[in-house]
């Protein structure tokens, strides 16, 4: 009872504070929040059940255009479908219109077109459109940047602002970046941080409560993805807490994250209770995430997961690495037949477009691990460190025939002691694959050359973290050579260089 009072209070004073009372076309009202409500909850079908009833009771509520492409934009993240964004995209122009012809004097006016261009934008980049996100995050950056000149206390703006900040502030070189620098737009990764951070710590304080869990969504994802923030999993199981058990995007937050981040078990227990029925949106990718957590603690039946995932999935995503690990169940298993039918699919088949797939299909290509070197790499990946340095424990890299296995062996051992925390074994170690594979074409020596720098800022040693940040920047042409150059770079921005 004191919760519906509580909600019941916070709609009417956001019902003051924007639509209806000052702003009549503009009108978050019940059917209105009960839509965004159930879109957070990929409820998505009850959502265009209540916007369909708003359309018939207010036609003219410009809020229904921003919902509308709140449906779109989860249904493209849920399905990864590329037939469904060709689709789709064309509704964008129709809703910036409608909202463009309504009440310039409310908070909402410009923010909704900046929502909209901001969410197209994200969504471009996974389909390779960068030179279209470009201008559309331009577009988004400038709206919400008057919005905030206009209505300072409109919290809402620095949703978008965070975002936008904390992406373009580590975004790799690549097509993206580049047409983004031609706008000038540069971001600060720190800042947007800070910006998110406080929104998530002060929303539910406020009259904007009902934006919470988009503010989480966000918050959550680049903490994880962009700025690979060792508070990832903290603040994340933290600020996903008070969101309703009924959210599968809480499942699929705190799963993901909990995976990323090496609590794997965590990650099984939260996939094997998310909530399930034909009221929620099919999500595929679900069952991914399930097969990676049961492989990483060498659960052969992941494949009964990763199956269910090329059975049900529409997208274009993770098809190659999904293959690649049916591969991997298939050599664990002695099965050479069945892992050369596999890493042949992972060449041939699905797309490049997300770096997933694109190390896939060089690892498809490169000769197959040892089962040793895989099992550790797995084990790690979970969280499990100790079985992982059971299995490595009595080995040297001389018992390895190739220089990439030599400088895996080395490279596995020093992550296994860094998590350990046992640094000067995992320095060893790091230094030893960078000496063995710098010339090479695989990450483990630049990426080495990164976790060197982290442990040494860990250790305050500022002159060493710049040397091995800058070492990891010099070497080019090697496997998410990106993502490691950014992090290097944030790092030595994080020591005063």
């Amino acid at each position: 009872m004191i919760k519906s009072l509580r909600f019941i209070l916070i709609f009417f004073v956001l019902a003051f504070l924007s639509p209806k009372n000052s702003f009549a076309n503009f009108d978050f009202n019940t059917n209105c929040l009960n839509a965004y409500k159930s879109i957070f909850e990929l409820k998505l079908g009850n959502a265009k059940a209540y916007i369909a009833t708003e359309k018939k009771q207010h036609p003219n509520n410009s809020i229904i255009p921003l919902l509308e492409n709140y449906v779109d934009y989860f249904t493209l993240i849920t399905s990864g479908s590329k037939v469904d964004f060709d689709k789709l995209k064309g509704n964008k122009s129709a809703r910036l219109d409608k909202i463009n012809d309504d009440d310039k004097n409310s908070p909402y006016y410009l923010y909704a077109q900046a929502e909209i261009n901001l969410q197209w934008a994200l969504i471009r980049s996974r389909f390779g459109e960068y030179f279209n996100a470009a201008m559309e995050i331009r577009k988004a950056n400038n709206l919400l940047l008057d919005n905030k000149k206009k209505f300072p206390n409109f919290l809402l703006n620095d949703k978008g602002l965070g975002l936008i900040n904390t992406v373009l502030g580590n975004l790799p070189d690549g097509a993206l970046k580049s047409a983004l620098s031609t706008f000038g737009i540069k971001g600060n990764t720190q800042t947007g941080l800070a910006i998110l951070d406080k929104l998530a710590e002060n929303l539910p304080k406020s009259t904007y409560e009902p934006f919470y869990e988009e503010v989480v969504f966000y918050y959550a994802y680049v903490l994880t993805d962009v700025a690979h923030s060792p508070a990832a999993y903290v603040k994340t199981m933290k600020y996903t807490e008070r969101i309703a058990d009924t959210s599968l995007l809480k499942s699929y937050l705190q799963s993901y994250v909990c995976i990323k981040t090496a609590h794997n078990d965590e990650a099984i227990n939260i996939l094997a209770k998310k909530p399930e029925g034909g009221t929620y949106q099919s999500f595929p990718y679900l069952d991914y995430l399930e097969g990676i957590a049961h492989l990483n603690k060498l659960d052969l039946g992941a494949s009964t997961y990763f199956n269910r995932f090329l059975q049900t999935n529409k997208g274009v995503n993770f098809i190659k690495d999904t293959n690649l690990h049916l591969g991997w169940i298939a050599l664990l298993k002695g099965d050479k037949s069945g892992y050369t039918s596999f890493i042949s699919k992972a060449n041939n088949s699905g797309y490049t477009y997300n770096e997933k797939d694109k190390q896939a299909q060089n690892e498809a290509s490169a000769p197959a691990p040892p089962a040793d070197l895989l099992k550790a790499r797995l084990l790690y990946d979970g969280g499990y460190l100790s079985k992982a340095l059971q299995l490595l424990d009595d080995r040297k890299a001389a018992d390895y025939n190739s220089d990439k296995d030599k400088t895996e062996f080395n490279y596995r051992l020093g992550r296994i002691y860094d998590d350990l925390g046992k640094d000067d074994q995992a320095l060893n170690y790091y230094q030893a694959a960078i000496t063995q594979g710098k010339g090479l074409k695989y990450y483990f020596a630049a990426n080495a050359a990164l976790q060197m720098g982290k442990v040494y800022e860990k250790k305050n040693n500022k002159v060493k973290a710049k040397e091995a940040f800058n070492n990891a920047i010099s070497m080019k042409n090697h496997e998410y050579e990106s993502s490691i150059e950014s992090q290097a770079k944030m790092g030595l921005k994080r020591v005063g260089f």
